[in-house]
């Protein structure tokens, strides 16, 4: 009796079983792990599988996961006896970012108007583990093939010597690799830095620890270090999509390949920078540091009193040209000298800047003599040669010809007799005695037409003011009027802000969702918690929009939420943006 008792109970036992996890109208959604417990190593596979298609999915934040790939949509549908199988998984790899116990949250999803929401999951994080032999990963090959090397000049440089950082990334003959994505750029904290731009770098056949691989630079720069020490140069990090070989092969032998997304970095730099010495440092010495020449010159040495000349103060060659002071001239009291024009023809290469900088000073005498420019110094560091060097101009007498006498002329040219003043004879103008007056009674302003018209005008005004006072108040009760003018001025201000940031995907997508959702406050009047595409889509039919506006609209909000877990490119951003001024023009229209 009790075997036939259990037995009778095995069909309640299936049921229960089968309708586990379901709802009661049979919907299904659950999230499922590739496994529960992994390396730091490694990688996990998480898949979120419904047996009818949904809208406005929303998967969980990841808390201790970075998303490498995803998400990926696969659908299945069949029909077997009649009966039709239908199953669509959205699909996201993660890797842990730190050991530990972790929980993957819920995620959500709207089919036929109702919410599902799957059951979270633990997850454990371990050491790195050692992987079976023969078990090897398409990380593992692309870890083994792939390199990003930063290329240091010099590690151990003087204080404000130039050094240059070359990104390199090798890539094996045996891979592919494409699609780079910049992840994290260095700061380059304690150096002055300068990018040296290079459009199109080319891919050239290298060599990498004695091995053929194929090379491409990513980025150089020009550093020059402002503090001696240990200093660091922070990693250079980027994303790749590579494509790798297994050990499959096709119909026609060639090999299989899988692709995966790898995060590679230059890793961290240390540079030693030496002190500049103390021994022989001159007292004028102001941080130059290259190999230089220096020069004074003016153009020209003759003029008259009040008038100019150009004297240019310039500094020539190779080093950091733009991190020091040019020396200063030292004149005489009777030359009115102007603050300097600063002049700079810099360009920076690889190997460090060079060109020439200078001040260029005008300078006007007041008195006739002759005034001298004394000699200028000017001393630079130079790490080739590891000494000092002080370079002197040489001294420039300028010879003001004509013009005031200085009592105090410093040249003893100017004499101490006063001078006698002769007269030409046009000094002095013959005054008018009878001067020819008329009088102004008729063309006087009072009892004219123009001083009766402005008398009127403020009459004439009032009821001009009256009617916009009146236009003012009605528009001021209108509130309905006014809160959709204002969410259409949002609207506008939204999309246009979304256009500034073409190219930063999540500012665009966040700017762009916004600016749909003011829209849709504007002209369907519903508030943001009632938004759905459901809701969105119903509405929109209700208000008899054709169906391909709609879609469009429906399909920006789609791009919207997906923008956050994938990658757009620029021309996606852009055609999302045509679109969207697009949609909202025509259901302006038709609304």
């Amino acid at each position: 009796m009790q075997l036939k008792k259990y037995i009778c109970l095995l069909p309640l036992l299936l049921l229960a079983f089968l309708a586990k996890g379901q709802d009661d109208d049979g919907i299904t959604f659950e999230m499922r792990l590739s496994k529960d417990k992994l390396g730091i190593n490694e990688r996990l596979r998480v898949d979120f599988t419904m047996n009818k298609d949904g809208d406005n999915f929303t998967p969980p934040d990841f808390k201790g996961f970075k998303v490498v790939m995803g998400p990926s949509q696969s659908i299945s549908s069949s029909w077997y006896n009649g009966v039709r199988s239908y199953s669509k998984t959205y699909s996201y790899t993660v890797s842990p970012t730190a050991k530990g116990n972790f929980s993957i949250g819920q995620a959500s999803i709207v089919i036929d108007g109702k919410t599902y929401k799957s059951t979270p999951k633990k997850v454990v994080v371990t050491e790195a583990v050692d992987r079976p032999n023969g078990q090897v990963t398409a990380d593992d090959i692309a870890d083994e093939h792939l390199h990003l090397v930063a290329e240091v000049s010099n590690s151990n440089p003087y204080l404000n010597e130039a050094i240059s950082v070359v990104y390199k990334l090798y890539v094996s003959n045996s891979i592919s690799a494409s699609s780079d994505r910049t992840i994290d750029i260095p700061k380059y904290e304690n150096f002055w830095s300068q990018d040296i731009t290079r459009t199109n770098e080319p891919v050239r056949n290298d060599t990498y620890k004695e091995k053929p691989y194929r090379s491409k630079v990513f980025k150089r720069v020009v550093l020059y270090p402002q503090k001696s020490g240990k200093l660091e140069i922070e990693p250079f990090t980027i994303e790749m999509r590579v494509d790798v070989p297994t050990s499959r092969r096709d119909f026609f032998g060639r090999p299989v390949y899988a692709s995966t997304t790898k995060v590679v970095s230059a890793g961290r730099r240390t540079i030693t920078v030496k002190p500049l010495p103390e021994q022989g440092k001159p007292v004028d010495f102001t941080g130059a540091v290259g190999d230089f020449d220096f020069k004074v010159t003016t153009n020209k040495t003759s003029l008259n009193a009040s008038e100019s000349l150009q004297a240019d103060v310039e500094v020539s060659g190779k080093g950091n040209l733009k991190l020091f002071q040019l020396p200063e001239p030292s004149l005489p009291s009777a030359l009115e000298v102007y603050d300097p024009e600063f002049k700079e023809s810099v360009r920076t290469t690889i190997s460090g800047s060079q060109g020439k900088v200078g001040n260029s000073y005008t300078i006007v005498p007041s008195f006739r003599g002759k005034y001298p420019i004394p000699p200028i110094s000017f001393s630079y560091f130079n790490p080739n040669t590891e000494k000092y060097n002080t370079l002197k101009s040489e001294e420039i007498i300028i010879n003001v010809t004509s013009g005031p006498s200085n009592d105090n002329d410093p040249s003893g040219t100017v004499s101490n007799n006063k001078q006698t003043v002769t007269t030409t004879g046009n000094q002095f103008n013959f005054i008018k005695l009878t001067p020819n007056l008329s009088a102004i009674g008729s063309n006087y302003f009072f009892n004219t037409s123009c001083f009766y018209l402005w008398w009127l005008l403020p009459l004439l005004l009032i009821p001009l003011a009256i009617v916009i006072r009146n236009k003012r108040e009605a528009r001021a009760g209108d509130v309905t009027g006014n809160r959709l003018r204002k969410a259409n001025r949002l609207a506008r201000k939204y999309l246009s802000a979304a256009k500034k940031t073409l190219g930063d995907k999540d500012a665009f997508y966040v700017a762009l969702e916004k600016a749909l959702h003011n829209y849709l406050k504007a002209k369907l009047k519903i508030e943001t918690s009632e938004f759905s595409k459901d809701k969105i889509a119903s509405l929109l039919q209700e208000k008899k929009v054709d169906d391909s506006t709609k879609d469009g609209f429906i399909g920006l909000l789609k791009n919207c939420e997906m923008a956050r877990y994938s990658q757009f490119s620029k021309v996606q951003m852009q055609q999302d943006y045509d679109l969207a001024s697009e949609v909202i023009s025509t259901m302006d229209k038709q609304l």
